[in-house]
């Protein structure tokens, strides 16, 4: 036990070391560096819940995982945490992150990356760890292959369990 939690505690400050060693700026795609304050048309807000994908906080957390997404055939289908599931929406699918955890998703291939919630469990087949809505795969440019490996930073945990669907 005391072995997984050091272990686990030793990736987080490797990771944080890492972010401190790189610029937090955006790339564009002429190859200059832009203000990440700046709204672009990737920056999207999710105005229930206030996540931007340009959230400059620092994560908990960095790993790299393959992503998936989810769409049209679980639209409109209870989730986890008891919500509706919303295809347009900035939300995810993860099997062990506490329901309600802010996560930000970057797809290194084009730099791009949105904030996301999780707010249902899966992806159940085998080599995926995240399932990502159908707007936030489009947001990130992999709709179409539907898969990609990307980057996860976790920035918030909930400080409590997600019970408000049980009331």
């Amino acid at each position: 036990m005391k072995a997984n939690l050091l272990l686990c505690l030793e990736s987080v400050f490797l990771g944080m070391g890492l972010l401190v060693l790189n610029p937090a700026v955006n790339p564009t795609p002429n190859g200059k560096v832009s203000d990440p304050t700046e709204p672009t048309s990737l920056q999207h807000v999710d105005s229930q819940f206030n996540l931007s994908p340009t959230d400059q906080r620092r994560p908990l957390a960095v790993w790299e995982c393959t992503s998936s997404w989810y769409g049209g055939g679980f639209d409109g289908q209870t989730t986890a945490n008891g919500e509706i599931y919303d295809m347009y929406a900035t939300t995810a699918a993860h099997q062990t992150l506490p329901l309600g955890s802010i996560v930000r998703v970057v797809n290194p291939r084009n730099h791009r990356s949105q904030v996301v919630r999780i707010n249902d469990r899966g992806p159940y087949i085998e080599g995926r760890e995240l399932d990502v809505s159908y707007e936030v795969a489009r947001r990130l440019g992999f709709d179409q292959r539907g898969v990609a490996r990307v980057r996860l930073e976790l920035l918030e945990v909930p400080t409590r369990p997600v019970t408000d669907h049980l009331n």
